[in-house]
């Protein structure tokens, strides 16, 4: 294929893939002005979560639409989960967050905080048919789950040393809940809106304390940034307030007694049934972040595959230079220093996937270069020192007698490497990226059975990577053939 040709290839990739990645975002249109980005978690019902209809929902997602309609302003939703979101506002990778966030004295010297939107509290949550714990003694001794970032965290902390337990932190509610579920810990702390929310959602949990008081979400922006939008949103939350819209919306979610509207649950077969689209598309933007990235990240390993070869010091230097630091650093910091750490330093804005493809690319790079220098390294050098003999260039030498040998023998590490990069991706969820994994967190966000929803993408991932085992099994043997 001409580089003219491969070149458009990738270009349409990257803009169906940029379409594809638009189709998850939430946008309230306003006649004019900028579009903010707000980041969310939506794994914190009933406050963000994506329904079965692909759409952003919740008390925070209907309080934000709301306003922005109220107040005449244009957003775009940026599923992040809570950490990563916290992470791309202090970077300015994001205007703003609204993800049931607490306002706090600590995160009051990071953010500005619109006025509170809701008054939360904690409280402790066992396994359904656990009636030895009842009370904060009776955790002496044992394993106590909390989500990192939240008020329950925050509480569960304080008195910890005082009732003696240890506690788990985990990034989602629904990771937390199954750690209760499966026996690893003996409760659960959370804001008690959410917890009650859960257990109308027949998460197999009840709730044995009373609310103890809490802090107050808030909108927050970074300190000293975007203060129109802040004025906008205290602003529209006032109008809503007075004009009963804030209730309505509460309602909606919490129920008039405030714990939770009960929904029929699913059967698995019906759950199946209604995850499964959402889940293949979530398969099939995996297959393009691996497809593109394996692109460039083959680019990059002819590079500085050849250059680790050459005869060149300073060029083979710079190779090596290449692979130590990007295969001695793991991909996920490699993924948090390309998003949040670089923006953040520079001072601009990169996409999420144009971050994802870096890392990935960075990464696969890495050990795509040692393939090929291992390749080429491994052809016995008497063929090289013969052609020299017979008066070939170095160049023809080996673009005509090294490399073709040299490929056979790359084909099974590239093959693995397929492998390994289409895995990988998974590991960007946690920066935001809407791929196979995250699709599974988000469904189980709203549904919360971990055990369908996981066995669905363990299938999924098992079914192509042995699919593409076997293709490339074939083509292995086609080339060694011929």
């Amino acid at each position: 294929m001409k580089k003219s040709r491969v070149m458009w290839l990738v270009m349409a990739l990257l803009l169906f893939f940029g379409v594809s990645t638009g189709s998850f975002a939430t946008t309230a249109q306003a006649q004019e002005g900028k579009t903010y980005q707000i980041a969310t978690d939506i794994t914190f019902a009933p406050f963000e979560f994506q329904n079965s209809k692909g759409q952003f929902v919740g008390i925070d997602m209907d309080l934000m639409a709301a306003i922005a309609k109220d107040q005449n302003f244009s957003y775009e939703i940026k599923p992040l989960g809570f950490n990563a979101a916290v992470q791309a506002l202090q970077s300015n990778q994001v205007d703003g967050v609204i993800a049931g966030m607490s306002i706090t004295d600590e995160r009051k010297q990071t953010f500005d905080f619109s006025k509170p939107y809701f008054d939360s509290g904690v409280v402790m949550a066992v396994k359904q048919d656990n009636d030895t714990v009842k009370t904060y003694e009776d955790l002496r001794g044992k394993r106590v789950a909390v989500k990192t970032g939240t008020e329950g965290y925050t509480f569960a902390d304080s008195i910890k040393d005082k009732y003696g337990f240890t506690m788990v932190p985990f990034d989602d509610s629904s990771q937390m809940y199954d750690d209760v579920k499966t026996g690893n810990s003996v409760a659960c702390f959370d804001d008690y809106p959410v917890l009650a929310y859960g257990v109308t959602q027949n998460t197999g949990l009840k709730l044995v304390t009373e609310k103890e008081p809490g802090g107050s979400y808030g909108f927050a922006v970074s300190k000293g940034q975007n203060q129109e939008l802040l004025q906008k949103f205290n602003d529209g939350l006032a109008n809503l307030r007075s004009n009963g819209e804030y209730d309505k919306i509460l309602e909606k979610y919490l129920g008039k007694d405030g714990k939770g509207v009960v929904t029929e649950k699913l059967s698995r077969w019906e759950l199946i049934q209604q995850s499964f689209p959402y889940l293949v598309d979530g398969l099939l933007k995996t297959l393009l972040y691996t497809i593109v990235s394996l692109f460039f990240a083959f680019i990059l390993g002819l590079i500085f595959g050849f250059m680790k070869v050459s005869h060149n010091r300073i060029l083979r230097g710079i190779a090596t230079v290449f692979v130590d630091v990007f295969r001695g650093v793991p991909l996920l910091v490699l993924a948090f220093f390309i998003y949040f750490g670089i923006p953040g330093a520079l001072g601009f804005t990169m996409p999420l996937f144009v971050a994802s493809i870096l890392a990935l690319s960075l990464n696969a790079g890495a050990y795509v270069t040692e393939i090929i220098r291992g390749g080429i390294q491994s052809i016995d050098r008497g063929q090289m020192e013969a052609a020299r003999s017979l008066g070939l260039p170095y160049r023809t030498a080996m673009i005509k007698i090294i490399i073709p040998q040299a490929v056979k023998l790359m084909i099974p590490s590239f093959i693995n490497q397929l492998v390994i990069t289409l895995k990988d991706t998974s590991i960007l969820s946690a920066i935001g990226l809407v791929e196979l994994t995250q699709s599974g967190k988000i469904v189980i966000a709203r549904t919360l059975d971990s055990f369908t929803i996981w066995l669905m993408v363990a299938l999924m991932y098992l079914i192509v990577i042995t699919i593409l085992t076997k293709i490339s099994n074939h083509i292995e043997r086609k080339v060694s053939n011929g």
